[in-house]
């Protein structure tokens, strides 16, 4: 049992950190110095379980309903040809800001600025849109908070009571400034009408609904992974609001969600997070 814990925390984690991964762990915990969020932050606790999973792919499908961020990552991120280097890269960013010493944090996020200082183009519709547009950074910022924070509500190690909830949106606000958002919110309540008053703007593109087929039904994964991949897509879609549903042609079936899909996704969520916090094996392994 042993063996197959480490066995497969190694192979998520190679999945999720890329082959720099064990190097870049070493370097975000292990260097000694001051960091942006203290281990009793919320953020801590949230960016760190493994309910990130099932957040971080309904955060892609809320994402993709603004015409420009899905225009910018159609064109620009790479998503298709090389999703898990995506993955790592976005990992990557979140362990340095969220874990890593302050240095670390401000070098993922001028590495990240000037991405996004590179992109810009037109939609279909000839819309100019730039990555680096605060409206565009926020609309971004506040659809990955959302999802994470309600992914680790429903799914995580624990539970954040409603101060902790604040907290961390307040704690993810303080990338999102160093990335260039403009008054970013700090408490749920803001959040929430943060994202309303984007619903005016979003609408389910074809490039968005083609997104979605390939982020829920054919990601390049390996048969074997198909069938829990297969749960966590579900878990993703089932923590969608139900305005988002619609654009994206995603089916709503509250009875199935509420019981099968929560139940999978919880025993999905706690498998991973068992293999992933597997204790360290002999020298040199990761």
């Amino acid at each position: 049992m042993r063996r197959l814990r480490e066995s497969l925390g190694r192979s998520l984690f190679a999945r999720v950190a890329g082959p720099e991964g064990p190097a870049n762990r070493a370097l975000i915990h292990e260097t000694p110095g001051p960091r942006w969020f203290t281990p009793d932050r919320p953020i801590r606790a949230v960016h760190g379980d493994a309910a990130m999973f099932v957040g971080g792919l309904r955060a892609l499908l809320l994402q993709s309903l603004h015409p420009l961020a899905m225009a910018a990552v159609a064109g620009h991120s790479g998503y298709r040809g090389d999703p898990w280097g995506r993955l790592q890269r976005t990992s990557t960013f979140l362990a340095a800001t969220t874990f890593g010493t302050e240095e670390h944090a401000r070098a993922a996020v001028e590495r990240v600025r000037a991405i996004h200082g590179r992109v810009r183009g037109r939609t279909e519709d000839g819309i100019p849109y730039r990555a680096s547009d605060p409206h565009l950074l926020a609309w971004v910022h506040v659809a990955e908070v959302d999802s994470f924070l309600r992914a680790y509500q429903r799914y995580g190690a624990g539970h954040l009571d409603a101060a902790a909830a604040d907290g961390y949106v307040a704690d993810a606000a303080r990338i999102a400034t160093a990335l260039g958002v403009v008054d970013p919110p700090t408490t749920r309540a803001a959040l929430a009408e943060r994202l309303a008053a984007y619903r005016p703007e979003l609408r389910g593109t074809e490039a968005a609904r083609d997104t979605a087929r390939f982020l829920l039904l054919t990601p390049p994964l390996p048969l074997a992974a198909r069938p829990p991949y297969a749960v966590l897509a579900a878990s993703a879609v089932a923590l969608l609001p139900s305005w988002a549903r619609g654009p994206l042609r995603l089916p709503y079936l509250p009875l199935v969600e509420r019981t099968g899909v929560t139940i999978a996704g919880h025993g999905l969520v706690r498998t991973i997070r068992w293999a992933m916090t597997a204790p360290p094996g002999p020298a040199g392994t990761p």
